[in-house]
C-alpha cells in the first residue's frame, strides 16, 4: 500500500484513546521499521506526531531534526557533496549529524539506542551480545552516517581521527561489518598491523555475507604483503578466492609474485588452516552466524513470512552453498536466484614469467 492508504487505514484504526492510539502507532511503526516500508514508517510516525501533545511534539522534532531537516535529509544532503567531491563542506555537515547523535541518542544506564537494518541483524545481536538494557530501535541507520564521517576524516587526512569515531559507529550496531571494515581501511593506511588482525577477527564473527569474509581476508593478504610475509600473504589471498570470486586478487597475486620475483600459486585447504591458526583465526563462516539465519528462516517459513524467510535463507545459502536450500529458494521465489557462477582457479600459477 502506498502512504495515503496506509494512512487512513491507521487513522481509522484510532480512537479517543490517546495513550492506546500512541501505542498502536508505535507498534505499527516498528513494524514497518522492521518491514523496511517507508511509506508505512513514514505514515505511522506523522500520525505519531499529529497525536502527542505539542509540546512533546516540539521535542521530538528538536531530536530528529538539525537546522529544520530530517536527519535522513540531512545525510542525503552529505551524500551529494560527497559525490560532488566537495570534502570540506562534507565534513562540516557530518561533523554536525554526528554530534547530534551522540547527544541525543546517547546510551544511558537503562536504556540504548540500535539502528537494525532487518530482522536477522536484530536477532544476531540478541544471540552475541545479550543485551541487559532496554533497546530503543531508531528508523535511522546510525552507523552509516558516522562512518561517513570517519570516511570523511580519512579522506581530509585524519585517520587517527577517525578511529574513535568509527568506534563509536559499532556501538549502534555491533553486528553491522560496514564501521568494522572502514576501521580496517583506516588500520591498512596506519600499517597498524595488531589492530587489523584484532578488527579483522571482530568482524569474521559476526559476518554474513561470501563477500564481506572475503574482504576480511584480502585485507590481511594486503597488510602481509605490506610486511613482506608472502607466504602468508597467499594463503589469505587464496582463502579470499575460495569465499568469493573478487577480480582484485589475481592482481594482488601478481603484485605479491613480482616483489618475490618469482611465481607464486595458491595454496591448498591444509596450509590455509596452518597460516590461519598462526593468527587465531579460523577458515569459513562463524558457525553461529548460520545457525541464526537458519534458524530464522524456519522461524518465518512457520509464520508464513515468505519475505523475511527468503532473506534469511539467502544468507544461508551464502555461507553454506547449500544445493538443497537453493531448491527451496527457487521454490518459493519463482525466478532465477542470481549467484557468481565463476569458481578460482586454485591451481593456476601466477607469474610464470616474471622477468616480462
Amino acid at each position: 500500500m502506498a502512504y495515503d492508504e496506509i494512512y487512513n487505514e491507521l487513522k481509522g484504526k484510532m480512537t479517543d484513546d490517546k495513550a492506546a492510539n500512541e501505542a498502536m502507532l508505535k507498534q505499527e511503526f516498528e513494524r514497518f521499521l522492521r518491514e523496511k516500508n517507508e511509506d508505512g514508517t513514514s505514515a505511522a510516525a506523522d500520525l505519531i506526531m499529529e497525536n502527542m501533545p505539542e509540546d512533546r511534539r516540539d521535542e521530538i522534532i528538536r531530536i530528529t531534526h538539525i537546522d529544520g531537516v530530517n536527519l535522513e535529509e540531512y545525510y542525503k544532503k552529505i551524500d551529494k557533496l560527497l559525490d560532488e567531491r566537495n570534502i570540506n563542506e562534507a565534513k562540516i555537515l557530518a561533523e554536525k549529524l554526528y554530534k547530534k547523535i551522540i547527544v541525543d541518542f546517547k546510551e544511558t544506564e537503562k536504556e540504548r539506542f540500535v539502528s537494525f537494518r532487518n530482522p536477522f541483524e536484530d536477532n544476531l545481536y540478541q544471540v552475541f551480545f545479550k543485551p541487559d538494557k532496554t533497546l530503543t530501535r531508531t528508523p535511522y541507520d546510525f552507523p552509516k552516517y558516522i562512518t561517513t564521517y570517519a570516511y570523511i576524516l580519512t579522506e581530509a587526512g585524519s585517520p587517527y581521527d577517525a578511529i574513535p569515531v568509527l568506534e563509536k559507529a559499532m556501538e549502534y550496531n555491533p553486528v553491522d561489518c560496514g564501521p568494522k571494515l572502514e576501521l580496517a581501511e583506516v588500520y591498512k593506511r596506519l600499517k597498524n598491523k595488531k589492530r587489523l588482525i584484532e578488527i579483522t577477527a571482530e568482524t569474521l564473527r559476526v559476518a554474513s555475507s561470501p563477500q564481506t569474509i572475503a574482504r576480511c581476508y584480502a585485507n590481511m593478504g594486503y597488510m602481509l604483503t605490506d610486511f613482506g610475509e608472502y607466504d602468508d600473504a597467499v594463503a589469505f589471498y587464496t582463502a579470499s578466492a575460495m569465499a568469493d570470486a573478487h577480480p582484485a586478487i589475481p592482481l594482488e597475486m601478481q603484485h605479491l609474485a613480482d616483489l618475490k620475483g618469482s611465481p607464486i600459486q595458491y595454496v591448498g585447504r591444509e596450509k590455509i588452516n596452518e597460516v590461519f591458526e598462526k593468527y587465531d583465526l579460523t577458515f569459513g563462516p562463524n558457525q553461529e552466524v548460520v545457525n541464526v539465519a537458519a534458524q530464522l528462516s524456519a522461524y518465518y517459513l512457520g509464520q508464513k513470512n515468505i519475505k523475511y524467510a527468503l532473506n534469511a535463507m539467502k544468507i544461508t545459502y551464502g555461507l553454506t552453498r547449500d544445493q538443497e536450500l537453493r531448491k527451496i529458494i527457487l521454490k518459493y521465489e519463482g525466478v532465477v536466484f542470481p549467484e557468481r557462477t565463476q569458481k578460482p582457479d586454485i591451481t593456476q600459477t601466477v607469474n610464470e614469467n616474471p622477468e616480462e
